[in-house]
């Protein structure tokens, strides 16, 4: 296993290198000059020489990605055009709320799709399971800005019982504040691991070893409780490491809906000001969290199942 995992690390070096690659040139399409942004409209063509040439970006487009690819796994993201201070020091700071947030809308996003999964697998074709099944569709529907925009007009304005964004202090304060921007997350991603669950459940209880327990007498509760439902927990590990990108591109649009100090709304404002250093680092960052989860997620299903432990054994 370990020897699958450490070469699955050692391709996300050139997974991550492709990322920085691909960013660098594709950022370079947006509209409008970093330095004119900077020093404004009324800056000097020499003035604007004079920056460019500080900043490197006079240089050969070869040259530039070489050097930042260099720096990059060096640890060092570069200095921000506009803020001129270290990328890594902006990236950081805003790194905790845009974690605690995906782990918070995940914690969530499980609460709510276990329960009604197994409901709904156990009442299947019932009543119970068309309710939980027309719920899931609507909530996977529905735009998550809008979403968030109505959670805080009933919980913040009408009920007045949770802040409608920010990002508080203490444990008790960030958990409140994040709350109504982790459940708009949590409600796009339920849906789906409410779906994979219910299907995998239903395939559990209508398997031979289900079905060899049943007939040693084993209470149905323990039947799906422990066994049915211990193997169909497994193919979540697969949904959440899938939807990890789309969970990241969520918290873009939700953080600047609820005002969160997190990467998200770092990167819409980085884009507006076009700062392309801290575009950059944002877009590795994103990326390494992507490739780190799906690591993880390999590590997982080691872990649970042992048949992929084999599997990875025999590699």
């Amino acid at each position: 296993m370990w020897g699958f995992l450490g070469r699955r690390v050692l391709h996300s070096i050139w997974v991550l290198a492709a990322i920085i690659i691909v960013s660098f040139l594709v950022i370079r399409l947006i509209p409008g000059d970093p330095v004119v942004q900077m020093l404004g409209l009324q800056a000097t063509p020499e003035n604007i020489a004079a920056v460019n040439e500080d900043l490197g970006l006079d240089l050969p487009m070869g040259q530039q990605i070489t050097s930042f690819v260099q720096r990059a796994f060096q640890g060092d993201l570069g200095t921000s055009i506009i803020k001129r201070a270290p990328v890594n020091d902006i990236v950081f700071d805003r790194l905790l709320p845009s974690v605690y947030l995906l782990l918070y809308a995940t914690v969530l996003a499980l609460i709510i799709s276990v329960p009604l999964g197994a409901l709904s697998a156990i009442y299947r074709n019932r009543v119970p399971d068309q309710i939980v099944r027309l719920t899931s569709m609507v909530s996977f529907a529905m735009p998550q800005f809008w979403l968030g925009l109505m959670l805080i007009l009933l919980f913040a304005i009408q009920l007045d019982v949770l802040p409608s964004g920010g990002y508080g202090e203490g444990f008790g304060g960030i958990l409140l504040h994040l709350t109504l921007p982790a459940l708009t997350i949590g409600l796009y991603l339920a849906p789906q691991l409410m779906r994979t669950l219910r299907s995998s459940l239903i395939e559990a209880i209508d398997s031979d070893y289900v079905e060899a327990a049943r007939s040693r007498g084993y209470r149905e509760s323990r039947v799906v409780g422990k066994l049915a439902m211990r193997n169909a927990l497994v193919p979540l590990i697969s949904v959440l490491s899938i939807n990890i990108g789309f969970l990241i591109s969520g918290t873009v649009i939700v953080e600047v809906v609820f005002q969160v100090p997190g990467l998200g709304a770092l990167l819409v404002q980085s884009v507006l000001n076009r700062d392309y250093p801290v575009i950059q680092g944002l877009i590795l960052v994103f990326g390494a969290m992507v490739i780190l989860v799906n690591i993880l997620a390999d590590a997982a299903y080691a872990v649970v199942d042992p048949r992929v432990r084999a599997g990875m054994a025999a590699e």
